[in-house]
């Protein structure tokens, strides 16, 4: 879909449709939208009067103008309260809008800035915020479908805004949502492919096509090179499956002046059976998409190499299947980590601390620092924070606050968990120095408990997206399927991070 803004006035604009908004209350609609329901002879009024347009959020009020201006539809947004009013809010109905416009056929959509005006968001932000979830609202996975969509794709979307003061900052907000959004859609592209057209070769091939695109440094680490960093744990969990283990190495360098480098670490288990310790085969399916963190990762980068901050940024992705072959990794084992510790292997199935724990190691070796990694990792987070927002542990409570306010200006929220000595306990075994399970309870704080044994003294975050990597069904720009997760978190904090 091609985005621009123009100067002008939206009564006046060529489109198929041209959305206008409305609070929840107003009886007299103002600024633009008074502009559009002047020249409709008062029909948003007329509307409002009898009741069928009401502002609310997310609601869609469709008019046809009858030739009264050059677009064929008017649509009125509804934007709710507007003392409840956030930019988050402003993605949510721009996805809303465009999903429902898409339906009509209207193939080029113009629309206002909403939000930057009575609703007090800066226009930059607005901006960024329609655009960016206007993509990922459009967003589908149709790659193995045979069978014709029964909509058109919108073509263009038009952002249209009076002042022409406000064009660069407009144009800066509307390249940015773009960037942003279309590499939060390469994550879910991603993670929806079924594990036969994503294996570790094939996330490999995808990093090499994101190097050569935005012209990132490239490493990718074969078994024998694993071999020889001594990486035990990655390359236990490797065993069962006949597909090579890889480790993805991704590289921007934007100051180069700078000896520091931020570290992303991505869980990539392209397929988890659970491996000898088996899940069940309910729910199993969505298992291709245990390689989300590193989707994330990697697609973060690409973003990250577009908007061009000056920081220098890494991203580490240990990829592999987690199978129950005949040399597969068993209950009772004891692997050694890069690191030099031994992991007693209590539950296979808790196979991506284990490629975790030398992705790190390995992140510690190439001095990246702070590290953040991104991971499906437990269960146990999905069952206590449910889908609504990602857990979030770490070592150093100033990332930790940093990590969150990058989230939560994304409009991915993050809930900080506790990370107490006590916990430590759990993971403590007789035969090794840990192993890979503490157990049934507090299960998402002893996994990162796990993983705070390989970062070693560089300030460290963790993400655990178990409970929403994926949705199961539509909630605003959040699809079903694959919801691209942490990308856009990845992407404020470095530019967080710039400043």
């Amino acid at each position: 879909m091609e985005i621009k803004v123009v100067i002008g006035d939206i009564v006046g604009i060529e489109a198929d449709v041209v959305v206008v908004n409305l609070f929840e209350g107003v009886e007299r609609p103002r600024g633009a939208t008074g502009a559009v329901d002047k020249a409709l002879d008062g029909a948003i009024t007329k509307l409002i009067e009898q009741g069928e347009i009401k502002g609310k959020l997310n609601q869609i009020g469709i008019i046809h103008s009858l030739g009264k201006i050059p677009a064929r539809i008017v649509a009125v947004a509804g934007l709710g309260k507007q003392s409840e009013f956030t930019l988050d809010k402003i993605r949510g109905v721009s996805a809303e809008f465009c999903r429902s416009l898409r339906k009509l056929n209207c193939r080029r959509i113009a629309t206002i800035v909403h939000g930057a005006g009575v609703g007090g968001i800066e226009p930059e932000a607005a901006c960024q915020a329609i655009v960016e979830a206007g993509l990922l609202g459009l967003y589908s996975f149709r790659k193995h479908i045979a069978k014709e969509p029964e909509y058109r794709e919108v073509e263009e979307m038009v952002i249209v805004e009076r002042d022409a003061a406000k064009l660069q900052s407009l144009e800066q907000g509307c390249e940015k949502g773009k960037v942003v959004a279309e590499a939060t859609n390469l994550a879910r592209d991603l993670v929806n492919e079924p594990a036969n057209h994503m294996t570790p070769t094939d996330m490999a091939k995808v990093a090499e096509e994101l190097a050569k695109t935005y012209g990132l440094g490239l490493t990718i680490l074969d078994r024998g090179q694993m071999e020889s960093e001594g990486m035990g744990a990655l390359l236990g969990v490797a065993r069962g499956s006949r597909q090579p283990p890889k480790l993805i190495v991704l590289s921007y360098k934007g100051d180069e002046t700078s000896s520091e480098t931020l570290g992303f670490v991505g869980k990539g288990i392209t397929f988890d059976s659970g491996g000898i310790s088996i899940k069940p085969s309910e729910g199993m399916a969505e298992m291709k998409g245990d390689m989300a963190g590193g989707a994330a990762v990697m697609a973060a980068l690409s973003a990250i190499a577009q908007l061009k901050p000056k920081i220098n940024v890494t991203a580490v992705v240990p990829a592999t299947e987690n199978l129950p072959g005949g040399d597969a990794v068993k209950p009772g084992d004891i692997l050694k980590a890069m690191n030099g510790k031994t992991i007693e292997v209590v539950s296979t199935d808790a196979e991506g601390r284990l490629i975790l724990a030398d992705a790190l190691a390995y992140a510690v070796k190439q001095d990246l620092s702070p590290l953040v990694d991104v991971a499906t990792l437990t269960g146990a987070c999905h069952i206590a924070l449910g889908d609504i927002c990602s857990g979030i542990f770490g070592n150093t409570q100033e990332l930790v606050d940093k990590v969150v306010k990058a989230g939560a200006e994304a409009g991915e929220r993050l809930w900080q968990m506790p990370m107490y000595e006590e916990y430590k306990e759990q993971n403590k075994s007789e035969v090794a120095d840990i192993k890979n399970s503490g157990g049934r309870y507090g299960g998402a704080i002893t996994a990162a408990q796990f993983l705070a044994e390989f970062v070693g003294d560089a300030p460290w975050v963790h993400i655990d997206i178990a409970g929403t990597f994926n949705s199961d069904k539509e909630r605003g720009y959040l699809l079903k399927g694959a919801t691209g997760v942490g990308v856009r978190t990845l992407v404020n904090l470095a530019l967080a991070l710039t400043k």
